[in-house]
């Protein structure tokens, strides 16, 4: 089949996407490169453009061409037997709507199914589902309860419930920061939690082609500044990211018998990645993002390499694992 790389996207974590194409590109510079346009439109780039762009965390990408319409792109990625390498993050393209659209039309993808990058895009679901798999989750809060919250735990934090933590992430750490949550809820529904103190972790899942499932060593985060939001992730060179993270041997088998739990309880494939806070009373589960970045700087590469698997072989035998999808649905 032909290799295609998806990249970019409608939503705002698109600059992200960028990054996790350019290392993508690096590791199948025989893949063909499909950039997915705020205009709903796909247009094809070529390797220089992409490679060259030099700022892709701060700077939007242009493809200097016309495209086609989404949709009739993915009819033409039907047409010419692609498997579409999705290099995508949030919106759209992780909460099932794309997958939905290639399973639809018998398009092979990297990544969970739509059923799947769905439920777990909804935090809310994720962390029921989770629950009933045995991992803790934190205290949940509604937004009409928040001030009497607030009064109760001394410090709560606020998310979209159904899009990426990087942006929008909201900490309430005083009265004024109420008034933030409130605004912020009145253009997408957020989710509110009492604040967990710990260490932040994070542990990824990888299904290979022959079907086995393993937990990846988890990563320690210690964010600069505090708080691991989008400068924490990208642009600050204060945050570390300790792979394996320095946790004791119980704690990070905890961590990756959660993961897995995790994994299987929201039916990802492919890979996944679960985020945790460890806490003096023990693991506390935040999220499951099933397509996680792939930059030369994220968190799941980190993992792969501390495992001992190349980026290369892992993003081939994703291919792998994507055409048999394909063919086992018929």
């Amino acid at each position: 089949m032909r290799i295609t790389i998806l990249f970019g996207g409608t939503n705002k974590e698109r600059l992200v996407s960028v990054a996790s194409a350019q290392a993508l590109h690096r590791a199948l510079p025989e893949a063909d490169l499909w950039f997915w346009h705020v205009a709903d439109t796909v247009h094809d780039v070529k390797s220089e453009a992409l490679l060259n762009h030099q700022r892709p965390f701060e700077d939007e990408f242009d493809p200097g061409n016309r495209g086609i319409a989404f949709e009739a792109a993915l009819d033409k990625a039907k047409a010419e037997d692609r498997v579409l390498v999705l290099g995508l993050h949030g919106g759209r393209a992780e909460n099932g709507e794309l997958q939905a659209m290639c399973e639809m039309r018998g398009i092979p993808f990297t990544g969970s199914g739509s059923a799947s990058s769905n439920l777990a895009f909804d935090k809310t679901a994720a962390k029921r589902f989770a629950a009933i798999a045995g991992v803790e989750t934190p205290v949940g809060i509604a937004l009409d309860d928040i001030d009497a919250a607030f009064a109760e735990y001394g410090k709560l934090i606020a998310k979209p419930a159904r899009d990426g933590s990087s942006y929008g992430l909201i900490f309430v750490n005083a009265k004024q920061d109420l008034v933030a949550v409130r605004n912020a809820a009145k253009s997408e529904e957020y989710l509110i939690e009492a604040f967990v103190s710990g260490v932040e972790a994070t542990c990824g899942v990888l299904e290979r082609s022959d079907g086995t499932i393993m937990a990846l060593p988890p990563v320690e985060i210690i964010p600069g500044e505090g708080a691991f939001d989008y400068t924490a992730k990208y642009l600050l060179k204060s945050t570390q990211e300790i792979c394996p993270g320095r946790f004791s041997p119980a704690i990070t088998a905890d961590l990756m018998d959660h993961a897995h739990r995790a994994h299987r309880a929201l039916s990802c494939s492919g890979y996944s990645r679960s985020d945790f806070i460890v806490s003096a009373k023990g693991l506390i589960y935040l999220e499951t993002n099933t397509l996680p970045g792939l930059t030369a700087a994220s968190l799941y590469p980190k993992a792969l390499k501390a495992q001992g698997i190349d980026f290369s072989d892992f993003l081939r035998d994703q291919i792998v694992l994507a055409e048999k999808r394909v063919d086992r649905r018929g």
